[in-house]
């Protein structure tokens, strides 16, 4: 397939490159798209045989479900319903809070809404995106677009255009270039459909951020609870997801004790002819010099920069060509809880303590 990348302002979408774009969407084509999270690979929603073609030019297994994203309220209720009154109040006062911007709510599909999309769920997840292009993009489709990110399955998420361009390119119609994202990890899925909204997927925006407004939240334990997972209802539940090319092993612990084993690993693995890379804060980069590659993602208490720096590393790790890398554990405070999931995807649950 010819792909074609067109460069948009993100600042100022092209009403003419929007229109075009939106168009490709209409009328059955696979489009990449920035949004503030990640990069999405989009296609009509309604559209059973074009949602389809995301999951082929992904290699995504066929249980995985898709976001369906929205520009308003009323493109919403066009792909979902609800079951309760409660259900009702819970999605407009979470989408007064957080909408446009990096939250998905999961509620009742309606039935305009292909089972491809849902993987055969009665429920779909529904987001509208704050950034400018991909609202652009929907509002010029005239349709909803379902769209998970827009990389080959399993593979770290993309948050730059040339991450998509190395991932989709002859595999989609049109990719877009609309700058960096800049969140850097996909947007939370909080599930409304039971007695109380639970986070199924953390994000950026917290579940504490969700209890204030809802009174309370509940999560899926994603570090223990996997194996329970038989049909997910949101992306991200049960593969290994975001990893790089390397093997990757999350170390936990004392913030010297992981530092200390990391330095310990990086020479045992040295002694073999490995190549190795580490992944850690700003503060810790200066103790792995022996290292072949390190990077850095941001101060130790700095979540939000985390989240932005995550995937572009790991990705940074593949062009490095390393053979083995070593992330310290950032704590699973606030946004650091959907950096930390990120990392135990990527490292296919690889966690070990740190030894004094």
């Amino acid at each position: 397939m010819k792909t074609e990348i067109v460069k948009i302002d993100p600042a100022r979408p092209e009403p003419e490159k929007m229109e075009y774009c939106g168009a490709v969407i209409r009328y059955g084509g696979l489009v990449a798209f920035p949004t503030e999270t990640v990069y999405g690979l989009g296609a009509n929603a309604f559209d059973a045989k074009s949602v389809g073609n995301i999951f082929e030019a992904k290699g995504r297994p066929g249980d995985n479900p898709l976001i369906v994203h929205v520009a308003n309220y009323e493109t919403a209720l066009r792909a979902g319903r609800f079951s309760s009154e409660h259900q009702q109040e819970l999605f407009y006062a979470l989408g007064a809070r957080f909408w446009p911007g990096p939250l998905t709510m999961i509620i009742h599909r309606k039935d305009i809404v292909p089972y491809r999309v849902t993987c055969g769920l009665e429920t779909v997840g529904i987001r509208m995106p704050a950034n400018k292009v991909a609202r652009e993009l929907i509002l010029r489709a005239g349709v909803p677009i379902a769209a998970p990110s827009a990389n080959l399955s399993g593979r770290p998420s993309p948050t730059r255009a040339s991450h998509v361009i190395e991932d989709m390119k002859g595999r989609v119609d049109v990719i877009i270039d609309g700058g960096d994202c800049e969140v850097g990890v996909e947007s939370t899925v909080v599930d409304l459909c039971g007695t109380e909204p639970v986070v199924l997927r953390p994000g950026f925006v917290t579940k504490e951020d969700i209890a204030r407004v809802a009174g309370q939240c509940g999560e899926f334990d994603w570090r223990f609870n996997e194996g329970a997972v038989d049909r997910p209802p949101s992306p991200g539940m049960k593969y290994r997801h975001y990893a790089p090319g390397a093997e990757m092993i999350l170390y936990e612990g004392n913030a010297d004790d992981v530092a200390g084993t990391i330095r310990h690993r990086i020479s045992e693995e040295k002694s073999l002819g490995k190549r190795v890379g580490v992944l850690a804060t700003q503060e810790h980069i200066c103790y792995y010099k022996d290292a072949d590659a390190v990077l850095s993602l941001g101060p130790a208490k700095d979540g939000a920069e985390h989240a932005r720096a995550l995937f572009d590393s790991l990705r940074q790790f593949d062009a490095r060509g390393v053979d083995v890398i070593f992330a310290e554990s950032t704590g699973c405070e606030g946004v650091d809880d959907a950096v930390m999931n990120r990392m135990f995807r990527a490292a296919g649950g690889k966690t070990e303590k740190a030894f004094g």
